[in-house]
C-alpha cells in the first residue's frame, strides 16, 4: 500500500484520517506543528513541523521518503478556526487564517510534489462554510474558500503529470471542543471525523482515478 502523509494529524480529524489509512495498510507519516502524542497510531509521526515553514516541511517530507519509501498521496488536514465581525475585529485574525488555512496546504503541496508520482493524490480539507458565509465568519471563509480554490487550480496545473487534487468541504466537524462551544446546537448535520476520514481514503484511493478537481460537501453524521 501507499505511503501517505497526513499534516494536521495530532488533531481530532487528523487522528481520525491517521487511523482509518493505516487499518487500510497505508504507511501513515503524521506531521503536526503540536507534540506528538504517544498513541498517534502512525508508522512514522513528526510533531514540532512549522507547516508554514517550507524549509522545515521540505526537510521532514524528506524525512519520511527516507523512512517510509516513495510518497504515495497527500491529506492537507491543518487548520484552525476564529469567529470575528469584520468591523470588530482584528487585521491580525485575517493573516492567521490565511497562515493557518491556506499557507499550510501551499507549503505542504509544493515540499510534497518533489516526492509524488504519477497516479498519485493530494486532498485537501476545505469548509462548507466558506459559501455565503454568516456573520463573524469572514476571515476564516475567505481562507478555506482559497482552500478550494488552489485544489481547483492545482488540478489542472497537475493533469499532465497524473497527479489528482480534490477537496472535501465539512459542515461543523462532531468533536468535543464544538460540542462544548455550541452545547445547544443540533448536531443532526455535523460530520462524525470517522465518516470525513472514509471519504478522505477514497478519494485518494484507485477507485477515485477518475476525480480531480472536485470540491465534494460532507453534511451528514455517519
Amino acid at each position: 500500500m501507499s505511503v501517505i502523509i497526513v499534516t494536521g494529524a495530532f488533531g481530532v480529524l487528523g487522528r481520525a484520517v491517521v487511523a482509518d489509512l493505516a487499518a487500510r495498510g497505508h504507511g501513515v507519516a503524521a506531521i503536526d506543528k503540536a507534540a506528538a502524542p504517544a498513541d498517534h497510531g502512525a508508522a512514522l509521526a513528526l510533531g514540532g513541523v512549522d507547516l508554514g515553514d517550507e524549509v522545515a516541511v521540505t526537510a521532514a517530507y524528506a524525512q519520511v521518503a527516507e523512512t517510509l519509501g516513495a510518497l504515495g498521496g497527500l491529506v492537507n488536514v491543518a487548520g484552525g478556526f476564529v469567529w470575528e465581525p469584520v468591523v470588530e475585529g482584528s487585521l491580525d485574525s485575517w493573516d492567521r487564517m490565511y497562515a493557518i488555512n491556506l499557507k499550510t496546504a501551499v507549503v505542504s503541496t509544493r515540499a510534497a510534489l518533489t516526492l509524488l508520482a504519477t497516479g498519485t493524490a493530494i486532498v485537501n480539507v476545505g469548509a462548507a462554510g466558506a459559501t455565503r458565509p454568516g456573520v463573524g465568519m469572514a476571515p476564516y471563509a475567505a481562507s478555506k474558500a482559497g482552500v478550494r480554490a488552489l485544489t481547483e487550480s492545482l488540478a489542472e496545473e497537475l493533469k499532465a503529470r497524473g497527479i489528482r487534487v480534490n477537496a472535501v468541504l465539512p459542515t461543523i466537524i462532531d468533536t468535543p471542543a464544538n460540542r462544548a462551544d455550541m452545547p445547544d446546537a443540533d448536531t443532526a448535520g455535523w460530520v462524525r471525523p470517522q465518516a470525513a476520514a472514509r471519504v478522505i481514503a477514497f478519494l485518494l484511493s484507485d477507485d477515485s482515478g477518475a476525480i480531480t478537481g472536485a470540491a465534494i460537501p460532507l453534511s451528514l453524521a455517519g
